[in-house]
Formats: structure tokens, C-alpha cells, sequence
């Protein structure tokens, strides 16, 4: 990435400051934006997708380290610089144990800022969906998306790759964790070396050894020739075990010695082969549930979990539906060489608005039954209606969805409290008049709670 393709955020209350600071750095070739508070940087920062946030301290509102805990909550691998008037040894070591990139004080040299800046972008330069050029993106190919949630995944997911520590993909079925998972293939230093890919829940118990770990001749009933499994096919490549939450308790034991040891022994054989495999897993389950029921073993669990990785369900990332429903609108019209253009408004209105339980598989499904049984170039809503076999469920207007969102907020904090206001309140940061006033503008008894 080129030097003036480089996104810079600088947020500070200070007008003056935020002036001439955009100015020294565009001397220097950045791309700088600028918010007058903490507030506006959350705003803006889904939009413009900086590399990076340098931000004053002090601000009225939210301040700089609130600041930066909201930023690492929704966009965890975006680094942020703190810069200073009222710095002190307490205040910088504080913000570096929470994980600020560095901390400043003014006034400030302006060559260390630059050098600072520089290391932090060389951190950042490679994340997903920050890199401009089609090269950079072809890792993420298969991967559409226009959704901050999904952007800040394969943020994490690159930087992910680049380590070649053991990744655990979570989410939904259906949420594309397999494309995910050779995503992080292609962006690694293993691309051009084997991927290979198993779902543990779909293999019988008694075979599911042999495919991963291979069997010797005459090792079984049926075994007439030496079968390498799946360690060997993908040596100096990527494993991917899907639905690892499925695997038996008894093939747990055998994979965690090999992920330990990194050598393989095939059933029926007496040697051990040496493997170099990077697995990736994926599950739908709760594996720490699983655990605590004596479903998943946890020794192998902290093997396989050093990097988490959290899909969205479709729902979560409905902007994502227009682009994904074109995308499968046109690969199925081309499979089947029917000329089919689009969606009507109402019924790209109806598969915006339905509830995905299936996403994305869901989502393909419904498409490729819409292209299927179109007689005109343009997809009526009631195709998809027919496809989805559901009521869609309706966007709320943003007064409704705020009341609904106030009263579901109210009702938690009461019933984690056993219906004690004055700790209600104080969890929620208001006083108790304030909080008195929400309850009574829902119509809430706090007496039901305790």
C-alpha cells in the first residue's frame, strides 16, 4: 500500500489543533480525517475505514481511552495513538496495559510522531479489507461484503493468517465458515500448498480416523492398499476440520497428540509420520458448554482456540443482502441461461426484511429457486415470498426499534437487580429521578422484579 493510500483519523476538541496536525501530516502524504470529538470518531470511523486513530486525552464527552475501548470492542485490530497535554507516568502506563499502540506527550517531536505513526501503520498496513488494490484483496475474493462488521472480521482474520496460529471459526451454519477458513488459507504463507477440508459430523465414527489420520494395508476389513488421510494430503498446507464440536471423544485424544507432537500415525501402522499442517476448525456449538458437559476436551480445546473468530449471522449484516442476492441472481442466470436482470423493489424489500435462520446457504437457496421458476427478466416479490415460506420480518421505524430496544434494556437491569432501582440505576449511569422517569415511560413496575 502507497503512502497517500494510508487513512489517518485524528480526533481532538481542540479546532486549532486538529487543523494544523491534518496539515503537517498530508505534508507527509496521509489521508487524514478529522472529528471534533470521541462521539464523531465512532460515527465516522465505519465509513471512511481508517489504518488509523490518533486522538487527544482529554475531551469533553467520551475521552480519548473511552475512546479507545469502544474502538477495540467493534474494531479490534485498528490501532490507536493517544496524544496529550496532561500526560503523566500513570495515564501512559494505564493506556499502554489496555493496549493503546503509544502514548504521547505534547508537545511532541514531530519526527517521533511520524516514526510512531509509520510503526503502527507497518502493523496495519496488511489487514482486510484496508488494501486498495486487487491483489492485495484476491485472498478475500470469495468473501462479498459492504458491512463494517464483516470488514473488521477479515481485519482479524488477516493479521490471523500472517501468524499461523491454530484459528477457531465460529458461527451459524451457514454463515460461510469454510470460505472463510480458505480465505485465510490464500492469505497466508502457506497458499500454494494444499487445502483440505473435512466435516467432522458428516463422517461415520469408525471411518473418521482412517480419512484424517490414514490406515496401513490389511489394517481393517476392506483395507487393500495404504491410505495416506487427510494430515498427509495437506502437509505444509492448511487443515480445515469443520464441526469440530462433533468429533468423538476418543478421536479428540488422538488429534491433540497429533497437534502436540505434529507427527501422525496411520491406523495399523507402527511408525509415526512427521506432518506440517496449520489446522483451522469451525463449529456452530458452544465448545465451553460442550466442555463443561464432558463433550469436548478442554486441553484440546485451548490447542485449537488461539485465534477466535466470530461470523455474523446474516441478519446481522443485512447490508450485505442486496450485494449477495445480485451475486447469486447472476451466477444462477448464467448456469442456467436464463436471462434474469434483477429484483423488483418489493421483492428485494421481502429478502432485506426476512429473518435468514439459514443465512447465507438460506439466502443462495432462495435465489436459485427465484431464478428457477422466473418467467421474466425482473424477480417478482412473490417468488421470493414463495422461496422463503415465511412472513418477512418487518424493519421497525428507528422510534419504534429505540422504545423497544429502552424497555428490553430497562427489564434486564431490573431483573438483574431483583427489582432494586438505586442499583438499576446506577448500573445504567443515571440517577434514580432520571431512571424513575424511563420506567414510568414504559409502563415498568419494579415491584414485578423483586
Amino acid at each position: 500500500m502507497s503512502q497517500n493510500e494510508k487513512k489517518i483519523l485524528l480526533v481532538d476538541d481542540d479546532q486549532d489543533l486538529l487543523q494544523l496536525l491534518s496539515m503537517r501530516l498530508e505534508r507527509h502524504g496521509y489521508q487524514v480525517s478529522l472529528a471534533q470529538s470521541a462521539e464523531e470518531a465512532l460515527a465516522r470511523i465505519p465509513v471512511i475505514r481508517p489504518h488509523l486513530v490518533i486522538t487527544d486525552l482529554r475531551m469533553e464527552g467520551m475521552d480519548g481511552l473511552a475512546l479507545f475501548d469502544a474502538v477495540r470492542r467493534s474494531h479490534g485490530s485498528l490501532p490507536v495513538i493517544i496524544l496529550t497535554a496532561h500526560g503523566s507516568i500513570p495515564d501512559a502506563v494505564d493506556a499502554t496495559r489496555r493496549g493503546v499502540f503509544t502514548f504521547l506527550t505534547k508537545p511532541f517531536d514531530s519526527r517521533d510522531l511520524l516514526r510512531e505513526i509509520e510503526r503502527a501503520l507497518t502493523l496495519s498496513a496488511d489487514t482486510a479489507g484496508q488494501a486498495d488494490s486487487d491483489g492485495d484483496q484476491d485472498w478475500r475474493r470469495e468473501l462479498l461484503t459492504r458491512s463494517p462488521l464483516m470488514e473488521d472480521l477479515l481485519a482479524k482474520a488477516h493479521l490471523a493468517a500472517a501468524s499461523g496460529a491454530s484459528v477457531l471459526l465460529r458461527g451459524e451454519s451457514g454463515t460461510g465458515k469454510e470460505l472463510l477458513a480458505r480465505a485465510i488459507h490464500r492469505a497466508s504463507n502457506r497458499r500454494d500448498k494444499p487445502f483440505v477440508a473435512i466435516n467432522c459430523g458428516a463422517i461415520p465414527d469408525s471411518l473418521l480416523e482412517s480419512e484424517l489420520f490414514g490406515h496401513a494395508k490389511g489394517a481393517f476389513t476392506g483395507a487393500d492398499r495404504n491410505h495416506p488421510g487427510l494430515f498427509k494430503s495437506a502437509d505444509g498446507g492448511t487443515l480445515f476440520l469443520d464441526e469440530i464440536g462433533d468429533m468423538p471423544s476418543a478421536l479428540q485424544v488422538k488429534l491433540l497428540r497429533v497437534v502436540q507432537e505434529r507427527q501422525v500415525r496411520a491406523v495399523g501402522a507402527s511408525q509415526t509420520i512427521p506432518v506440517d499442517v496449520r489446522i483451522i476448525s469451525a463449529t456452530h456449538r458452544n465448545l465451553e458448554e460442550e466442555i463443561e458437559a464432558g463433550n469436548f476436551r478442554e486441553d484440546l480445546y485451548y490447542r485449537l482456540n488461539v485465534v477466535s473468530l466470530d461470523l455474523p449471522t446474516l441478519a446481522q449484516r443485512r447490508e450485505d443482502i442486496p450485494l449477495l442476492a445480485d451475486h447469486f441472481l447472476r451466477q444462477f442466470s448464467e448456469q442456467i441461461g436464463k436471462k434474469v436482470s434483477g429484483f423488483s423493489p418489493e421483492a428485494m424489500e421481502t429478502l432485506v426484511g426476512a429473518s435468514w435462520p439459514g443465512n447465507i446457504r438460506q439466502l443462495c437457496n432462495v435465489v436459485e429457486q427465484a431464478v428457477a421458476l422466473s418467467t421474466t427478466s425482473v424477480i417478482a416479490a412473490d417468488l421470493v415470498n414463495h422461496a422463503l415460506r415465511e412472513t418477512p420480518e418487518e424493519i421497525p421505524p428507528f422510534a419504534e426499534a429505540r422504545r423497544r430496544f429502552e424497555q428490553d434494556y430497562l427489564v434486564r437491569l431490573l431483573k438483574i437487580t431483583n427489582g432494586n432501582v438505586a442499583q438499576a440505576a446506577r448500573l445504567a449511569k443515571r440517577n434514580r429521578t432520571e431512571f424513575y422517569k424511563l420506567l414510568n415511560r414504559h409502563h415498568i413496575a419494579p415491584a414485578l422484579f423483586k
